[in-house]
């Protein structure tokens, strides 16, 4: 994901933090841009606490405007894209139902922005998207299947919204006979990245602005 950013932009520099478990964390990156103005995009699907308080404190905590910290990636249309691209290459029937499997959260504002997903990928898609966590909510992506095919629907289609293979991407499959995989670096999700990068960088829609030397963490 990282290259295709830099690809979109060369000449915006682009550093990438971690909030746990991988390095750089997030602090470290932070601390170096001490005297700059980064603008700091968090690849996540949702808005839940990770963006809601984790980021804020550590921004915060190295001194640098919360302002500067864009929205979480979804939902948006450019996800519906991504979403329905990964489903296209399973194959799936254009008819068959689809699933949509997030993480999952305990968060309600979370699981209000994966339904807002889930509509804004029927209407790409033309037909209907259940919203189902792999951790944390009801239903389940298994429990969201075994429902549609309680209801007549023998093929059904799962579409993984996350971002990379993993954990929950394994837990995401199903008995569903198309599964998509994670989104990973398809180009909607860079284009989106740098949406909201000048969202946050300049407050107006990114379209009128030209990017001139401006940091972006990821």
């Amino acid at each position: 994901m990282l290259s295709r950013v830099r690809s979109l932009r060369p000449e915006l520099p682009v550093q990438c933090a971690f909030l746990d478990l991988n390095r750089p964390p997030l602090r470290d990156a932070l601390h170096q841009l001490r005297g700059e103005r980064p603008v700091l995009v968090p690849l996540l699907l949702s808005t839940g606490y990770h963006v809601r308080v984790d980021i804020p404190a550590a921004v915060a905590a190295a001194g640098l405007p919360i302002s500067r910290v864009a929205r979480a990636l979804g939902p948006h249309p450019l996800l519906a894209r991504a979403l329905a691209a990964r489903l296209a290459e399973t194959g799936a029937t254009p008819e068959a139902p689809v699933v949509l499997a997030s993480a999952g959260s305990s968060d309600p504002a979370a699981i209000a922005d994966t339904t807002r997903m889930a509509h804004l990928l029927a209407r790409h898609l033309g037909r209907p998207v259940t919203p189902a966590h792999l951790s944390a909510a009801a239903p389940t992506p298994h429990g969201a299947v075994a429902a549609l095919r309680t209801a007549g629907h023998r093929d059904v289609a799962v579409a993984t919204y996350l971002l990379a293979p993993g954990f929950f991407a394994r837990r995401a499959a199903t008995t569903a006979r198309w599964t998509s995989p994670p989104l990973a670096a398809h180009d909607a999700v860079a284009r989106l990245i740098l949406h909201r990068y000048d969202e946050a960088r300049t407050g107006v829609p990114p379209e009128v602005w030209k990017v001139a030397g401006h940091d972006l963490i990821l």
